[in-house]
């Protein structure tokens, strides 16, 4: 999976994972959340999980923009 696949998946990713952690942000906000956990979440799962192929970047992208989504409402949102 390339880094701009990483991306497209992140953008979309970040919108479910706000909608999972219930939090309202911005387009550009769930966007970049979204695309950074997609290439944090993604790389890391991958090397991981190798074996799974596809699935291991999309379920990091997830992951990683929920992490984010996390430690941005922790740390910088208050």
């Amino acid at each position: 999976m390339t880094v701009v696949w990483l991306l497209i998946v992140g953008a979309a990713a970040g919108f479910l994972a706000t909608r999972l952690m219930k939090i309202e942000a911005d387009i550009i906000t769930t966007v970049v959340i979204g695309m950074a956990g997609a290439l944090v979440g993604g790389l890391v799962l991958r090397v991981l999980l190798s074996v799974m192929g596809m699935a291991a970047g999309f379920l990091g992208a997830l992951l990683g923009a929920l992490v984010l989504i996390w430690l941005w409402q922790t740390y910088v949102n208050k």
